[in-house]
């Protein structure tokens, strides 16, 4: 979307009013219906000028064309400067990423720098990383860029950043390759950069033919993305999951504004939905058909990303992985197909700020057809909204085509439901015929520990083999090592050993990363995700009383959203809250309980709970 274009001349004239500032952020309201916060006018104020500063130079043309906050289709981002013109051979586009940065640490991470924001210092991208990604996301899925062989050069400014060891250090050399980095004192070498590709003016409306591009990933993404899963045995299909796949592809190919369709998919544990939903994403964007896989939580997109790009460094492929808020503003059918996992996890409205009309009518509305995998079980959270029902309702509303799958195939548990129909039963979600493990017909290790650190010590062991297993609790001890990174969350008064909740170091890929087995996962890094062996503590807010399961939230911590607002809402609502917060409570260890494909094994805090069970074994 383009909120500001003009020649280099008339952005001169508009510096010259002293109210760039807000030129910008009426463009800014105009466009997208949003109001620009007084910190960022000051920002566009000052960067702009700087930029105005750079560019009054006679060989840079006057009819060259200027882009302000150009906002990437089917992204958040906006880009914050674009120059267009041409070298007398060939069209040439400048992406320009400004800052006001002054300060700047290293970090260990690919690409990421840390800096101070308003509310204190915030892990980041290196602005070269950033330009680059932009460029990157551009050439790969914008026709006319790749059809029209338009060249896309990034770079960052960073005018009050004075020279260090740090933005320029050779641990970002990758990326300050791909986009070079100017500071402080690099006006200049800038001004060079820019005149090297742009001699002659914008006569061809680069930008506009670029904003009204088709969006389609290119033949090179494709290719590279069916040549990632090929032969990977994580992600081959079976039975009833080829029906749901090869459903979805027709759907998805049968599609047009007039004809829009939701497949719903629902499947418990196990059944293969991100096997499905990862052969969708593959195949569809080698069909040249734009799609991207949805979650509310990162971690099943950062482990996905993960597996398949593996030592590759794809920024246009991460574009593919998003969250569930990215549809607030999209246009309507500006996508093909979104594939939505996890999708009982979705929330009416996005993040704390309750933001945007409704995710599941976004979603609908942003897509020609979309695909929805749900586990209504799995619901854990009051916030959680994506149910069947709530679907189709919205879909009868906006006249789109509803159809409807299971998945039955189980991949987790050893190859069986009966594990799960047994967790069913015992947790008291439902009964099953499956009373005690010895009815099964196969193999699962379940245990129950006495001693937490016996329990620790088992996971250990077992992740020795492959790096498959791991630790996970329900949320009743608080995350003090978030702020302290020193400090332990699980102490050894209470369990003889030190441990941490999972570290934001892995970011989403706490589950597979070698160096995370000492550390606690929750219910958000495990969702969706698997391990042969898990190790579950089961807090004293699921507690055993008479052979009946008793819940108590109150035994969770106080910094535990997934029940908040309970108090007030049992005093009001006692009906619709008690039996509310008692399903969450016992999904969230259903959930727990069923991330492991062999074993099981849990240290409960409770002795009654324990000797429950232990008698239902």
């Amino acid at each position: 979307m383009i909120v500001y274009n003009k020649t280099k001349e008339d952005f001169s004239n508009d510096i010259l009013s002293n109210d760039i500032g807000n030129i910008i952020s009426t463009h800014i309201l105009e466009k997208t219906g949003h109001r620009v916060a007084p910190n960022e006018i000051s920002s566009f104020q000052n960067s702009l000028s700087f930029m105005e500063r750079v560019l009054m130079d006679r060989d840079i043309p006057e009819d060259c064309g200027i882009s302000v906050e150009y906002h990437l289709p089917q992204t958040s981002k906006r880009v914050d400067f674009i120059i267009t013109g041409n070298d007398g051979d060939q069209e040439n586009v400048i992406i320009i990423e400004l800052k006001q940065w002054q300060t700047a640490e290293l970090t260990s991470k690919d690409g990421i720098v840390k800096t101070r924001f308003q509310f204190g210092e915030t892990e980041t991208s290196h602005p070269s990383y950033q330009a680059w990604s932009y460029a990157a996301l551009l050439h790969s899925f914008n026709a006319t860029v790749e059809e029209e062989s338009i060249n896309l050069y990034p770079c960052a400014f960073l005018h009050n950043y004075a020279s260090d060891d740090v933005i320029t250090n050779d641990f970002y050399s990758y990326y300050l390759k791909k986009a070079p980095a100017f500071l402080k004192p690099d006006a200049i070498k800038l001004r060079e950069f820019i005149k090297k590709y742009i001699k002659q003016g914008d006569s061809t409306n680069i930008m506009f033919r670029i904003d009204n591009g088709k969006i389609r990933p290119t033949k090179s993404l494709a290719d590279a993305l069916r040549n990632m899963i090929k032969g990977n045995k994580e992600f081959i299909m079976i039975d009833d999951q080829k029906v749901v796949y090869e459903t979805a592809l027709q759907l998805a190919t049968q599609s047009h504004e007039e004809n829009k369709n939701v497949l719903i998919v629902e499947g418990g544990p196990g059944t293969g939905k991100s096997v499905v939903a990862i052969n969708l994403l593959v195949e569809l964007n080698r069909k040249g058909k734009m799609s991207q896989y949805v979650t509310k939580t990162s971690a099943p997109r950062d482990v996905y990303f993960d597996k398949l790009s593996g030592d590759k460094t794809k920024a246009e492929l991460k574009s593919l992985f998003v969250g569930s808020g990215t549809f607030i503003n999209a246009p309507k059918n500006i996508i093909n197909t979104l594939i939505v996992d996890e999708a009982h996890r979705l929330t009416e409205k996005t993040g704390f700020l309750k933001r945007g009309e409704n995710q599941i009518k976004e979603i609908l509305n942003s897509s020609l057809s979309s695909v929805f995998f749900i586990d209504e079980d799995q619901k854990v959270s009051v916030d959680d909204y994506g149910e069947s029902y709530v679907i189709e309702q919205f879909c009868k509303e906006l006249g789109i085509n509803v159809h409807k799958l299971k998945l039955e195939s189980q991949f987790r548990c050893n190859g069986s439901d009966g594990y799960l129909a047994w967790v069913d039963n015992v947790l008291q979600i439902r009964e099953t015929a499956n009373f005690d493990l010895k009815s099964l017909d196969y193999e699962f290790d379940f245990k129950v520990f006495d001693d937490p650190v016996e329990l620790r010590d088992a996971i250990f062991e077992k992740n020795k083999i492959n790096n498959r297993a791991r630790m996970v609790s329900g949320y009743c001890w608080p995350w003090a090592s978030k702020k302290d990174p020193t400090a332990f969350d699980f102490k050894e008064d209470e369990f003889g050993f030190n441990m941490r909740w999972n570290m934001t170091d892995y970011g989403g890929k706490w589950i597979i990363d070698p160096n995370s087995v000492t550390e606690i996962g929750c219910i958000h890094t495990a969702q969706g995700l698997e391990v042969d062996y898990v190790g579950v503590i089961i807090g004293d807010d699921f507690v055993i009383r008479d052979g009946e399961v008793k819940v108590d939230p109150s035994a969770r911590d106080s910094g535990d959203r997934t029940v908040f607002g309970w108090k007030k809402g049992i005093k009001q609502d006692p009906e619709y809250w008690k039996p509310l917060i008692k399903a969450i409570i016992k999904n969230t260890y259903r959930t727990l309980m069923t991330r492991g494909m062999k074993g099981c094994y849990i240290y409960c805090t409770d002795k009654e709970t324990s000797d429950y069970f232990k008698n239902l074994m």
